[in-house]
């Protein structure tokens, strides 16, 4: 079964299509945010709030979030280890 967990402001994602969670604050992730943003596969899940986190998925869209990338990162462990006790 898939795991969904919460990025904030109602939006939710699917755990196990994450590849890398990171700080958007590097030139390298800044271009890449742009870049994806220009070819249409950038997912904006901020709310018109500053982005704090970037999601690489498996598809190679980027998940935007206006949570830090530690607090998705703990929830993305906390729905683990309820799996893992089910």
């Amino acid at each position: 079964m898939n795991r969904l967990i919460h990025i904030g402001f109602g939006n939710i994602v699917n755990a196990g299509k994450i590849i890398a969670i990171v700080s958007p604050d590097s030139a390298p992730v800044k271009r890449m945010v742009q870049r994806a943003r220009e070819e249409g596969i950038a997912i904006d899940a901020t709310q018109g709030r500053k982005t704090k986190a970037v999601l690489v998925m498996e598809n190679s869209q980027l998940v935007l979030s206006a949570l830090l990338p530690e607090t998705i990162a703990l929830r993305a462990q906390a729905e683990g280890k309820e799996d893992e006790e089910a």
